[in-house]
């Protein structure tokens, strides 16, 4: 079964460096195991990162025993969708890749806030030029 993004797509790669997802495959995949609905793919910030170690989500810290790496800004990881909505919340929401958001992460978060986030380019940019 393919898994489907919050745009109704197939679900996209968010990152392979460094390795995101509940289970380590470099997509969002959530299944009923992932109990923390870990589905939005958010490129990280200074802010966001901050406000997550303030709330007690420690995200720059190595956890080599987790094999988490510990993340920089401007990484991009599948983060819980309780996490980014609490941040969103504080006016600190990390920007949102919606093909790479797991279709799950709409359990919590509407897709407006997702959207108003979202950092998506088009396939094709030359619209952007």
């Amino acid at each position: 079964m393919t898994e489907r993004n919050v745009l109704g797509g197939e679900l996209e790669p968010c990152s392979t460096d460094p390795l995101t997802g509940f289970y380590r495959d470099g997509s969002c995949t959530c299944r009923q195991d992932d109990i923390g609905i870990h589905a939005v793919c958010a490129v990280m910030t200074p802010e966001f990162l901050h406000h997550q170690r303030e709330v007690g989500n420690d995200l720059s810290t190595p956890r080599p025993e987790w094999q988490f790496p510990g993340l920089r800004p401007g990484d991009r990881w599948c983060v819980v969708a309780g996490r980014w909505l609490q941040s969103y919340e504080a006016g600190i929401a990390a920007p949102v890749v919606l093909a790479s958001t797991h279709e799950r992460a709409l359990e919590i978060i509407p897709i407006e806030l997702l959207r108003e986030a979202s950092i998506d380019v088009p396939p094709d940019a030359s619209s952007l030029v």
